[in-house]
């Protein structure tokens, strides 16, 4: 059985203009698209066939990647279930000049062996932990996956889930089809691609709010309902939820339609977080929002009650890695 090391994958990109959101830095989407290669690769590897990513953990960006640096990302198995494997992805950025590395996020991605019809499929091979701190490692992905079969229990309410709150000021809508080229495995749309499209609505809804530039921060812990295939129409809903002095939380609910029977289902929700930046690519100030409907005001004190788990997150993050 292969050690947690003896499973890493490293994905180097160079990150050119054509990445960028912000001026001279990467889009926050474009990474996580970079994260779930990096991701799907070593899942892949270990599970001998086809993976799906049915999960994917916090990702708290504490540093961008500005245009003309180095994004290194490495990726690792940290625990492998019946049917499932987790993999850890942290993501440096270089300085070419320098030489000089520094930690840009850290996230966890779940995914689900499948076979040939998108059937979860058995994992044979193990990991087997070589030190203290690879069994820490499987101990945090333990406590994890506890997490997150509470929030699956809720999976078959969540997929019929298709409303949307039209008693809110702001919001954006955006659609687009699932092609072929949107495959990785099989039919499938291959979630990178769907989360860069994600970010996009929720960046989207936030330049217009602000008037200005925003820079990605975090997206908080996610969950699939539903696989998304091609042929099939992608409408993703953006709506504000919270402002604070310098950020702003967005949740983005993603529906799949099959056009030719008019079926819609809920593939899954994501909550991110963006920074409303100056010309200096500074954060400064967002417009004041009072929510005065009762879905604003519902909108709001779940993101009050997100921000609070997702400070003490990050200040746990910045510790372990000593920034």
């Amino acid at each position: 059985m292969p050690t947690i090391a003896e499973t890493t994958v490293e994905k180097i990109h160079w990150v050119f203009p054509e990445h960028a959101g912000a001026p001279g830095q990467i889009h926050g989407g474009r990474m996580m698209e970079w994260i779930t290669e990096a991701g799907t690769l070593t899942a892949a590897r270990l599970a001998h066939g086809n993976v799906v990513l049915g999960a994917m953990d916090d990702i708290d960006f504490l540093h961008p990647v500005k245009v003309g640096e180095i994004a290194i990302l490495r990726a690792q198995v940290e625990y492998v279930g019946r049917t499932s494997l987790e993999v850890g992805v942290r993501v440096w950025a270089e300085n070419v000049a320098t030489a000089e590395r520094s930690v840009t996020l850290n996230s966890h991605l779940v995914f689900v062996s499948v076979d040939e019809d998108a059937r979860p499929r058995s994992v044979h091979d193990k990991i087997a932990p070589a030190d203290a701190a690879e069994e820490a490692l499987v101990e945090a992905a333990r406590r994890r996956r506890e997490q997150r079969l509470v929030r699956f229990a809720q999976k078959a309410a969540r997929v019929s889930d298709t409303g949307s709150d039209d008693d809110i000021r702001w919001r954006f809508e955006s659609v687009r089809p699932v092609l072929p080229e949107d495959a990785l495995f099989g039919n499938m749309l291959f979630p990178g691609k769907m989360l860069r499209a994600l970010d996009e609505a929720g960046g989207i809804l936030s330049m217009r709010y602000c008037r200005g530039l925003v820079m990605t921060a975090c997206l908080d812990a996610m969950d699939f309902y539903s696989p998304i295939f091609t042929r099939e129409v992608v409408t993703f809903k953006a709506g504000l939820n919270h402002v604070g002095t310098s950020s702003l939380e967005i949740g983005v609910k993603v529906l799949a339609e099959k056009p030719w029977t008019g079926e819609i289902r809920h593939a899954c929700t994501a909550f991110l977080t963006f920074v409303h930046l100056g010309p200096d690519r500074r954060p400064r100030p967002c417009p004041p929002f009072t929510p005065e409907t009762p879905a604003e005001r519902r909108r709001w004190d779940a993101a009050l009650a997100r921000r609070e788990l997702r400070l003490e997150r990050v200040k746990r993050l910045q510790a372990a890695i000593g920034g």
